[in-house]
């Protein structure tokens, strides 16, 4: 039901939604390099090795869907969003080798309402995702287009 899901007033600067923990193995490494990043380092345990990146090792792009699916679990289907406008950084920091366990978090970091679509705010997000020895792997920061209540239904 629409007045269940989180809206742009429920977004406040500084709330923070955990992200995971999920493990990522070899398998799906492979099936997605296979797919979409067929580089040696992201299909073998033996050339990542051989590589600077020291073992099988998610494609970026992988992580970074790793990222959305984690994001997804822990607010977006919960929220009244009309999708995103583009990202504004995405940094991937050190290699996610097959058997890691990524973790993490989203802060809203700025909110305001659209000039142009009042029933509409602007939600800006900073994201972190480490590895199960507190690395970061993965840094992004991104806005979000988020419906506001019905005034009826907005806290005095």
């Amino acid at each position: 039901m629409q007045e269940d899901r989180l809206h742009y007033e429920d977004f406040t600067q500084g709330r923070s939604f955990a992200l995971g923990p999920r493990l990522v193995t070899s398998e799906e490494i492979i099936e997605f390099a296979t797919e979409f990043d067929p580089q040696p380092m992201h299909l073998s345990e033996e050339a990542g090795k051989a590589s600077i990146l020291g073992g099988l090792s998610a494609s970026g792009w992988h992580t970074s869907s790793l990222f959305m699916r984690l994001m997804i679990d822990a607010y977006v289907l919960k929220a009244a969003s009309e999708g995103a406008p583009g990202i504004e950084f995405m940094q991937w920091r050190k290699p996610v080798l097959a058997g890691d366990t990524l973790s993490g978090k989203s802060v809203v970091e700025e909110v305001r309402v659209m000039r142009s679509r009042p029933h509409l705010g602007i939600v800006t997000f900073g994201h972190e995702l480490l590895n199960q020895r507190g690395e970061t792997v993965m840094k992004a920061r991104n806005a979000v287009m988020v419906r506001r209540r019905e005034t009826s239904q907005v806290p005095a």
